[in-house]
């Protein structure tokens, strides 16, 4: 294990962590690297459940062990089995296993945000969807909380008198919210970007936002177009901006007797993201051989795992 020592505050304390170098200790942020989980979800997890409890040097600076690493993959385990953080000490301080009805957060957190769109509460949206993002790493976020909601809005929605008026002011602060978050990060972070390409021509595409925050959370630069590109005008913002991948995102179907020409100009990997993997599957199996390093992923998740299991984040 790498043992990378850098503070989570200023580091006003360097004997301090000299020593703790040489005992093997871990400073907050690398723990953070190598779980996924940022340091200030786990200074929540610490502040408000008591989960991890870290060592702390003289000048009040976090230090953690590889126990302790192993112990947020084991929170991991249970959060990713659709179990809040809010159950997981006990569960896993008397080693037992939840029963099918296990209590969790996530139908609670679920009801709220759902209660504020109805309303066009946007500060009560905002202050939950905050808050369960200090509790949660984004992965699990997505997956327990974020894409459920979309899947019951979207059920919502069907024949339902003021479901544009919802859908509109949900999707427009959905991309307000992820779209600060990348500019924030993008400041923070450097190296090859990852453009990512709503090719729907459907304005406010939630999974597509959904995407860019997971990749951007990974600490990977991403530029969003919100508009399809024609084919020369792809290759050209390759060429200013030599992107470490491309995604094409779209919720319907393409022409794709243009992918080839649209893609086989791209000299980095290419993902085709979206529903229209799903709509397309049996033709886009026979362009993953056609076009060079193109892999196909149909929803947020899939997206940012394929990203990791190619190096990309």
């Amino acid at each position: 294990m790498k043992k990378t020592i850098i503070s989570d505050a200023v580091d006003d304390d360097p004997q301090a962590y000299a020593e703790a170098l040489e005992e093997g200790w871990l400073p907050i942020r690398e723990v953070a690297r190598l779980t996924g989980v940022n340091a200030v979800t786990l200074r929540a997890w610490e502040r408000r459940y008591g989960l991890i409890v870290p060592h702390r040097t003289p000048k009040g600076h976090r230090l953690y062990s590889t126990a302790h690493v192993d112990r947020v993959l084991t929170i991991l385990t249970w959060l990713n089995r659709g179990v809040s953080v809010s159950q997981v000490k006990q569960l896993i301080d008397d080693q037992q296993t939840p029963p099918p009805s296990v209590e969790n957060d996530w139908d609670r957190l679920r009801q709220n945000l759902l209660e504020a769109i109805t309303t066009l509460a946007e500060r009560r949206l905002d202050d939950t969807l905050n808050q369960a993002m200090s509790l949660y790493p984004p992965r699990t976020l997505c997956e327990q909380l974020l894409m459920p909601l979309l899947a019951a809005l979207e059920q919502r929605w069907q024949g339902q008198f003021g479901a544009q008026l919802e859908r509109v002011f949900f999707y427009s602060w959905l991309r307000s919210k992820f779209g600060a978050r990348l500019y924030h990060n993008n400041r923070q972070v450097s190296g090859a970007p990852l453009l990512l390409i709503n090719q729907s021509d459907v304005p406010l595409e939630p999974h597509l936002w959904l995407t860019a925050w997971l990749v951007s959370s990974a600490d990977c630069p991403v530029e969003v177009f919100d508009w399809p590109l024609p084919v020369g005008e792809l290759s050209l913002a390759c060429e200013y901006l030599e992107p470490r991948a491309v995604l094409l995102y779209s919720s319907k179907s393409l022409n794709l007797s243009q992918l080839p020409r649209l893609l086989n100009n791209i000299d980095c990997p290419k993902l085709i993201i979206g529903p229209t993997v799903r709509i397309h599957s049996a033709e886009l199996s026979v362009s993953v051989s056609e076009v060079a390093e193109l892999t196909l992923a149909e929803d947020p998740l899939t997206a940012h795992a394929e990203l990791q299991r190619l190096g990309l984040i």
